[in-house]
């Protein structure tokens, strides 16, 4: 298991953009399952919505790209680098995410070459889909 201060010695994001509390399960370069605990002291749930805080589907998908990219960049030759988007692609939404949730974000890489690649996630409430995608993302 990783925690805050390991994820943050492999992928470059900071709170409050740092979207992943932990790492249960990384396999370099294969696949990596992360939690993010959603908190009412979200920076987000302020204006999305304030009477009713729903945590955004754009926020997910980046949660679940961070969880990969941290199983690229884990990767020896890849280390000090940034994974950046290319693409999302299938894109679906199942139901709201709110404070008190605990996300699982289960992330695939399907396809890696050289600096550029294909994951695929899934977000989880308890066993209940959030949302899911497949992300194009190059390394630079």
């Amino acid at each position: 298991m990783m925690d805050i201060q390991e994820i943050m010695s492999i992928i470059p994001h900071r709170p409050p953009f740092l979207l992943i509390d932990k790492i249960e399960e990384m396999v370099p370069g294969q696949k990596a399952v992360a939690i993010k605990n959603v908190t009412m002291n979200e920076p987000f749930f302020q204006g999305h919505f304030p009477e009713h805080p729903v945590m955004p589907g754009v926020l997910i998908i980046e949660a679940m790209a961070q969880a990969g990219a941290a199983a690229i960049l884990s990767m020896e030759e890849y280390k000090g680098k940034i994974a950046f988007f290319g693409g999302i692609n299938k894109a679906k939404f199942r139901r709201q995410v709110v404070p008190g949730d605990v996300l699982r974000l289960e992330v695939e890489i399907i396809k890696l070459k050289q600096n550029a690649g294909i994951g695929q996630g899934i977000a989880y409430v308890g066993d209940k889909k959030a949302a899911e995608g497949e992300f194009i993302f190059m390394i630079g």
